[in-house]
């Protein structure tokens, strides 16, 4: 009689063994500075937290160039991956720009929604882009998120020019601003795609860090 075989499945890796990937380990890299840019934004020293947030972005970058630079990564290698960078893409800029939000307001409950917004947001938006990928121009549909992070490192360079209570204001603005064009059906570049542009980040990032380092001084 003929037998039915059932052939044995290959048992997947050990969670741990996604952390020796290289990629894997600049997403982290990145999810290290955004816990730090999360603790002194807890502690009010707001120019070190800026610090943290354009590193995050700095490493985010750098997990795509060298993922695309790997050679032998599976296709489940891949995929953990880019789950792995999406839920760390949503701490980086959705729940620590809420943070500094919040700890900025003195945590006042008018600043609430203005940090549900930014987390909101960004949930919707990488949702969105998991769903449907790149436009059909190979272009995001929505401002993307790590653009959150450079325009708030940008705008804070301003925090000295006007008291805390107007800058609070100007902060919440721009912050649900940035919310808005996220979920909006504008199209952008993906950025890291051109060398230029990582350049140009390159750059960006060592001048906030010089500038917000001397802030510190």
């Amino acid at each position: 009689m003929p037998t039915n075989k059932v052939e044995p499945q290959e048992s997947p890796p050990i969670i741990i063994s996604y952390v020796k990937d290289l990629a894997n380990l600049c997403s982290l890299a990145g999810l290290a500075c955004t816990i730090l840019a999360i603790y002194f934004s807890l502690i009010g020293i707001y120019y070190a937290a800026i610090i943290g947030m354009i590193w995050a972005v700095a490493f985010d970058w750098a997990d795509g160039l060298v993922a695309r630079k790997m050679k032998g990564r599976t296709p489940s290698d891949q995929t953990f991956g880019m789950q792995l960078d999406a839920l760390i893409d949503v701490v980086n800029y959705g729940v620590t720009p809420a943070i500094l939000l919040l700890s900025y307001g003195n945590f006042e409950p008018i600043f609430l929604p203005g940090a549900f917004i930014l987390v909101a947001a960004s949930a919707i938006r990488l949702s969105y882009f998991n769903t449907y990928g790149l436009s059909g121009d190979a272009k995001y549909t929505g401002l993307a998120l790590d653009n959150n992070n450079i325009a708030l490192a940008f705008i804070f360079l301003f925090e000295s020019v006007f008291s805390a209570g107007i800058f609070s204001v100007i902060l919440y603005v721009s912050s649900l601003g940035l919310a808005a064009l996220n979920v909006s059906q504008i199209k952008t570049p993906k950025l890291s795609y051109n060398p230029a542009n990582v350049y140009r980040l390159t750059f960006y990032t060592l001048m906030i860090t010089g500038i917000y380092s001397w802030k510190l001084l």
